[in-house]
């Protein structure tokens, strides 16, 4: 007989031992040294990091005293010695804290300009960050090596938010000749046309000094882009500077008002040169297309073929798709680049494109080259076949040598470890370090391991991780079910709908809380949560009880139905109301009804179209997981209903 999803994972996860809570109700004395280390690194308590780092155990996370005194010593005016801290590598080799005393290591080697040294340990870092690429690119520049600049120069475009550490190498790439005058202008456009514009300040340093505008004069123009338009002198356009300046007042207007920044593109754009109207016309059609202005198609058509940016090519075909211009959708996806166009989204929308025009031959092999795949556009296009996503099949068990590896493995020790102590931050990063690099075979594993312990995120993070094409039953997990259904029986909600709303928030990890404030699994906020239990009549609610499971569900939930009752009963709205607020959901509705797919990818806000469309796919998979039956996302999707003009 046929195993259930159910069946086949707790038969596996059966062999690892009990979850964290069970194992370790108090923290034992090991626990409470490593606590104690963690508070002197906090205070600056070297004499006590030196006693508890001494202490040698069989515990775990006997390195983390070493490493935090290591630590704590390379932050004072004298370093370790050497010796000391290749011990500690040699002794940690091929661990988290290794990588992060080295990295630790280098940014001080770097302080104290031994660019000598930081040459031969930097090659043993496996996952340089940005800022520790660009200080090698500088240790290599300072000690003679011709060819870090040339690879500043290919990487040229990637580095328009690059960090401090890049100022050298990035000034010695335009000193050489190595990127000319123009490349420097692409990078100052696209720092001001982004939420970071002053970092468009620095980069007029890269500028020749004859060439380049006043620090200040840009500062105005991107501070008040209004004002500066129209006090522009009549010869602002004599020089590459003064159109330049013109440009990126336009820039900063269109992303407030991008109708007003084309009533002044028209007043000036006769005193600029061809590619620059183009330019200004590209930048004002994007954001005209993602304040979903109906004439962003126009301002688009104006920009001409004027090299863009992704972001660029993507909104274009938003605006054509929200105009329901199937032939714009076309053309704007076939000039993209053809690595960019053969992402899942543009091949279900260029396969739309070529099916309303009658072209089904050529719609219908876009649509096979994603049908199935378990996620928004692979849904679509396989309806777009006549196949609804059908439940899974179950995963076969692991054998007992992988899952005795995984509980073996040092890393994974460590995490577990860490998270008994409700150290959540290094735990994390000791479970990413420990499967890193792994076979499917061992990630599998680690999730069910991740799972036995009620690491909900973990389980379900690395059983992606390890197949996203398989795997369902861990990477689609119903935890807390005893506490979820029944709320959503009383909700009157769609069970695989709530269940995939929680899963995109929180990976059912209850302590989880967002930089926002967000808390638990439904990271519901304090203040709607508060508005909640007004609406619901909690009486005794308090701020504290948010974090409890039962209580974030239930207000979570009781926010989910008001939510739907405002927002016409539509999952689509209900589901971008929940991240971005209803009345943001209201207001992103056309003047016509639109289809809910066009809808939920003309989202402006990045974030929310990538969680609506997680939401809406995750509930697909887990209501044909629970009712065993094929599932339509298209169903879900439907008509939005117009918006209101007041809104």
């Amino acid at each position: 007989m046929k195993k259930t999803f159910w069946a086949s994972l707790f038969a596996t996860v059966a062999l690892f031992p009990g979850p964290l809570h069970a194992q370790s109700p108090t923290v034992d004395d090991a626990g409470q040294r490593i606590l104690a280390a963690r508070e002197a690194l906090r205070s600056g308590d070297r004499e006590a990091l030196e006693r508890l780092a001494a202490v040698s155990t069989s515990h775990p996370l006997d390195p983390y005293p070493r490493y935090w005194l290591l630590v704590n010593k390379l932050a004072r005016s004298e370093p370790p010695p050497m010796a000391e801290l290749q011990a500690f590598l040699a002794a940690a080799a091929d661990s988290n804290l290794a990588e992060r005393l080295r990295a630790d290591w280098l940014r001080r080697l770097a302080n104290d300009g031994d660019w000598a040294a930081f040459l031969q340990l930097y090659p043993q870092l496996r996952q340089p960050d940005a800022e520790l690429r660009c200080t090698a690119w500088t240790a290599r520049l300072l000690t003679g090596d011709a060819n870090a600049a040339s690879e500043v120069a290919a990487r040229w475009e990637t580095l328009s938010d690059a960090p401090a550490a890049c100022e050298l190498p990035l000034r010695n790439a335009t000193a050489s000749g190595q990127v000319d005058e123009e490349r420097v202008w692409w990078r100052i456009r696209r720092q001001i046309d982004s939420r970071t514009p002053n970092t468009a300040l620095a980069s007029l340093s890269l500028l020749p000094p004859a060439s380049a505008p006043a620090a200040a004069s840009l500062e105005q123009a991107i501070r008040s882009p209004a004002p500066w338009l129209d006090r522009l002198p009549a010869n602002f356009a004599v020089t590459r500077a003064g159109r330049e300046l013109a440009l990126a007042a336009l820039a900063r207007l269109a992303r407030e008002d991008a109708r007003a920044a084309h009533a002044r593109l028209l007043r000036i754009q006769d005193r600029l040169g061809a590619d620059e109207r183009s330019y200004a016309h590209l930048v004002i059609a994007t954001h005209a297309a993602i304040d979903q202005l109906p004439e962003a198609g126009a301002l688009f058509a104006a920009a001409d073929t004027i090299d863009s940016t992704p972001l660029q090519r993507a909104w274009r075909v938003r605006a054509a798709l929200r105009a329901q211009d199937w032939q714009a959708v076309r053309d704007a996806i076939e000039q993209m680049p053809v690595d960019e166009r053969a992402s899942a989204d543009w091949t279900y929308w260029l396969g739309r494109a070529y099916a309303a025009s009658g072209e089904a031959g050529p719609a219908e092999a876009l649509f096979r080259r994603i049908a199935g795949e378990a996620h928004f556009y692979g849904m679509l296009a396989g309806e777009a076949l006549g196949q609804a996503f059908a439940p899974p099949p179950a995963t076969a068990p692991l054998p007992r040598t992988r899952l005795e590896e995984a509980e073996r493995d040092p890393s994974l020790r460590r995490a577990l470890a860490l998270y008994r102590l409700d150290l959540r931050t290094e735990a994390l990063r000791e479970w990413i370090w420990g499967v890193r690099d792994r076979d499917e075979g061992f990630r599998l594993a680690a999730a069910h391991l991740a799972l036995r312990h009620e690491l909900y995120d973990r389980a379900i993070n690395t059983a992606e991780l390890a197949n996203p094409r398989s795997n369902f039953e861990l990477r689609f997990l119903t935890p807390y079910r005893d506490l979820i259904e029944p709320q959503v029986r009383a909700q009157g909600l769609d069970l695989g709908w709530v269940y995939g709303l929680m899963r995109q928030e929180s990976r059912f990890a209850a302590p989880a809380r967002s930089s926002a404030g967000a808390q638990g699994l439904m990271q519901v906020m304090p203040t709607t949560a508060k508005w909640v239990a007004g609406k619901i009549g909690l009486r005794d609610y308090h701020p504290r009880r948010l974090s409890e499971p039962h209580t974030n569900v239930l207000l979570g939930t009781g926010y989910m139905r008001l939510i739907m009752e405002g927002l016409d009963h539509h999952p689509v709205l209900a589901s971008a109301g929940y991240n971005a607020g209803p009345g943001r959901a209201r207001r992103w509705r056309d003047a016509a009804p639109l289809e809910g797919a066009i809808y939920v990818e003309t989202i402006p806000f990045d974030e929310t179209r990538d969680y609506v469309k997680k939401v809406l796919s995750n509930a697909v998979v887990y209501s044909a997981m629970l009712e065993k039956r094929p599932q339509s996302l298209q169903a879900r999707l439907g008509t939005v209903a117009p918006g209101l003009a007041s809104e």
